[in-house]
């Protein structure tokens, strides 16, 4: 019983002693983190200033070579523009004149024989597919069968076939 005595009377026991103890810990704890927390804002606003600082150093170096393209591009459209200039007076009307009939004519011509070598599909009374071949005036040049006229397109090679044929044996050699 003195036991329970001494703890009920004596108000500085071992349990006041740990609460006293715990709150002690936990105002130094407080203080520890306001400290942290102070630390790391100061640290931030170090931080966010150097960046800013490199982000405008970044800036200006973008836009001193942003200004040095736009230099370039204008003297190269000058320097083109002057270069347009002579040849124009240079060439005389009549030679552009001709120059232009020439490629006139190359392009019908070159229309036109597409027209020789243009395939028209069509189909036999009995149902069978057929190529017919025209000229120039669109007349029927030949008629074939279909299976007959592939047959014969397979055997024959194109340009590009052959020249990597050429290309094989010289590499194989």
């Amino acid at each position: 019983m003195q036991s329970e005595h001494s703890w009920g009377d004596n108000p500085s026991g071992p349990v006041d002693a740990v609460v006293e103890k715990a709150q002690e810990m936990g105002q130094a704890m407080a203080e520890k983190v306001a400290e942290v927390r102070t630390a790391v804002a100061a640290k931030a606003e170090e931080v966010g200033k150097a960046v800013a600082k490199r982000a405008a150093t970044v800036k200006k170096a973008a836009a001193k070579r942003a200004g040095a393209a736009k230099k370039a591009v204008k003297k190269a459209v000058a320097g083109a523009r002057k270069a347009a200039k002579k040849v124009m007076k240079k060439a005389a009307p009549k030679k552009a004149a001709k120059k232009v009939a020439k490629k006139a004519a190359k392009k019908t011509a070159r229309k036109a024989a597409k027209k020789k070598a243009h395939r028209t599909t069509m189909y036999s009374s009995k149902g069978k597919k057929l190529y017919a071949v025209r000229d120039a005036k669109g007349h029927f040049k030949d008629i074939q069968t279909y299976k007959r006229a592939h047959s014969m397109d397979m055997k024959r090679k194109s340009k590009a076939e052959k020249s990597a044929g050429a290309k094989k044996k010289a590499k194989k050699k």
